[in-house]
């Protein structure tokens, strides 16, 4: 599961760079590049990338599910998806390259289920027919709010006219908001996209343990794809030293995080004493 607590403090880890994080480098530049060159050059193939739900369900074109679900057709979902998934690599550089796409798996393939569901209970409930959804890889991208919200500490930034919290999770669910208002039948995507999320965090489903990349399929594409998009670590970076092994690492960043998320906490609490004073 992605669900657990979120350790990246070093200056390393949060290096704006897409060092140790291959899957997310390919999710934005293939897809994209694709979405581009449908936009501009080849606008005759678009029919092909099309979220059809009509055509998948009377003339049982499958393909359409790949397709349909992986390329945007729209610029503007391409530019915010985007830099969700290039802010989402965090996930990646925490839990490696195999889990996160299992969970990207994992939520797409539930994802597609809950798009139909929906589909066909919105239609029930208030006679809308729906035959087609934006195309791209929104499920998966909307899922990853989920261990976002719940295993990244909110850590204040500032504050606007002394009421609003600005954290270091704001602009992202801007992106979100942005991401959601961008289309009429997006909201189907964005909520099958957050139970898919839910579905495959839940300790209680297990659905982790049957929906993921086995692990001779990660080493196939650990030593085909993997060195393409794979980028060297910016040796220009200041290094925190560290113990002799990963568990100590790890442990040592732990301690480090804590640190900081206290600190920064007291340092709210301390502003909304004076602040309270002063009233």
């Amino acid at each position: 599961m992605l669900y657990e607590i979120w350790i990246e403090p070093t200056p390393s880890s949060n290096s704006p760079t897409l060092d140790k994080a291959p899957l997310s480098k390919s999710l934005l530049l293939v897809p994209s590049a694709i979405s581009i060159l449908l936009t501009l050059l080849f606008q005759h193939y678009q029919k092909f990338f099309a979220y059809n739900l009509q055509a998948i369900k009377e003339d049982f074109q499958i393909w359409r599910l790949v397709c349909g679900r992986t390329i945007c057709l729209d610029l503007k979902d391409t530019f915010c998806s985007s830099l969700l998934i290039y802010n989402f690599r965090i996930f990646e550089r925490r839990y490696g390259s195999r889990k996160f796409s299992s969970f990207l798996l994992g939520a797409w393939m539930l994802s597609a289920l809950f798009d139909l569901l929906l589909v066909e209970i919105t239609q029930y409930i208030f006679g809308i027919t729906i035959n087609s959804l934006p195309s791209g890889f929104l499920g998966p991208v909307f899922a990853l709010f989920v261990p976002f919200y719940c295993s990244i500490p909110r850590v204040q930034v500032t504050q606007v006219l002394g009421y609003f919290s600005i954290t270091n999770k704001t602009l992202v669910y801007i992106l979100g908001l942005q991401l959601l208002t961008s289309g009429s039948y997006i909201w189907i995507l964005a909520l099958s996209g957050l139970v898919s999320g839910i579905c495959y965090n839940s300790s209680i489903l297990k659905v982790h343990r049957i929906l993921c990349v086995p692990s001779w399929v990660a080493k196939i594409f650990s030593w085909t794809v993997e060195p393409i998009f794979s980028s060297a670590e910016p040796t220009n970076e200041f290094r925190v030293g560290m113990g002799a092994t990963v568990d100590i690492q790890r442990q040592q960043r732990m301690e480090l995080l804590d640190r900081q998320i206290m600190m920064s906490q007291v340092a709210q609490m301390r502003r909304q004493r004076q602040q309270q004073e002063q009233v």
